[in-house]
C-alpha cells in the first residue's frame, strides 16, 4: 500500500526547477564577476552547483529552494516519510539526466521518482 499524496502540477514542477536553476546560475555569475564575464565552462559549474544543491536540500530538508517557494516537498512514496540521502542521490542523478524527469506515469510520477521511490507532493 502506498501513501496517499496530493499531486503537484507539471507547471509547478517546472517553475520550481527554473527557480533552482536560476539561483545556481546567479551564484556562479556572482563568483565569476558577473554574467558578462562568464565563459562557456561556467555552465558546468552551474550544473554541478545545481546537482549538489538539489541533492543536499532534498536529503536534509525534503525540499529545494524552488520547492519551498511553490509549496511542494519530496517524500517517500511508500509512507510519506522523510527521504533518505540515498533516495535523494538517486532522484538527483536521474533528474539531471532530464529525460527521466519529463516522462510521467498514471500517478504523475517521473522515472526519477519511481526508481528513487519518492514523490513530489503539495504541502
Amino acid at each position: 500500500m502506498s501513501y496517499a499524496f496530493t499531486r503537484t502540477t507539471y507547471g509547478r514542477r517546472m517553475a520550481a526547477l527554473a527557480v533552482d536553476w536560476l539561483a545556481c546560475y546567479a551564484i556562479v555569475a556572482a563568483f565569476s564577476g558577473g554574467i558578462g564575464k562568464m565563459d562557456p565552462n561556467h555552465s558546468l559549474y552551474v550544473l554541478a552547483l545545481f546537482f549538489f544543491e538539489f541533492w543536499i536540500l532534498i536529503a536534509l530538508q525534503g525540499a529545494t529552494f524552488g520547492h519551498r517557494i511553490f509549496g511542494m516537498r519530496v517524500v517517500r512514496f511508500e509512507d510519506g516519510g522523510a527521504v533518505t540521502p540515498r533516495q535523494g542521490l538517486i532522484r538527483t542523478i536521474l533528474l539531471v539526466l532530464v529525460v527521466t524527469a519529463v516522462t510521467f506515469d498514471d500517478d504523475g510520477r517521473g522515472i526519477h521518482e519511481r526508481l528513487s521511490r519518492t514523490v513530489l507532493t503539495r504541502r
